[in-house]
């Protein structure tokens, strides 16, 4: 798998889409609902479901990350798998805070 930044990635399970914003340091499998995720062009296959545990769901607009591999992808599309990275679920990328203004 690939992940370059900008490239673009749907689940095999549920309607989420996801384009990756930073790749990781090492290779690593992206995931959502616990399988493999395809390539924007590849075809979904039909009868798979998120796995237990996998099923948190994905966000449009957050980003999400894994912190041992450095990965951080942007969810373009909603849907009912959640994201992970050979197994370790992605956590939701906080916004850095402003300084005050006074």
């Amino acid at each position: 798998m690939d992940l370059k930044p900008g490239s673009r990635w749907k689940s095999a399970v549920c309607t989420a889409e996801a384009v990756v914003v930073r790749p990781p340091n090492a290779g690593v499998t992206l995931e959502c609902g616990g399988q493999a995720m395809l390539g924007a062009a590849d075809v979904r296959a039909e009868g798979l479901a998120a796995a237990e545990g996998f099923d948190g769901g994905a966000a449009v607009g957050k980003r999400y990350a894994d912190e041992t591999s450095g990965l951080e992808v942007l969810c373009s599309k909603s849907g009912g798998g959640a994201f992970s990275a050979d197994g370790r679920l992605l956590t939701i990328k906080e916004a850095k805070k402003l300084p005050a203004s006074d």
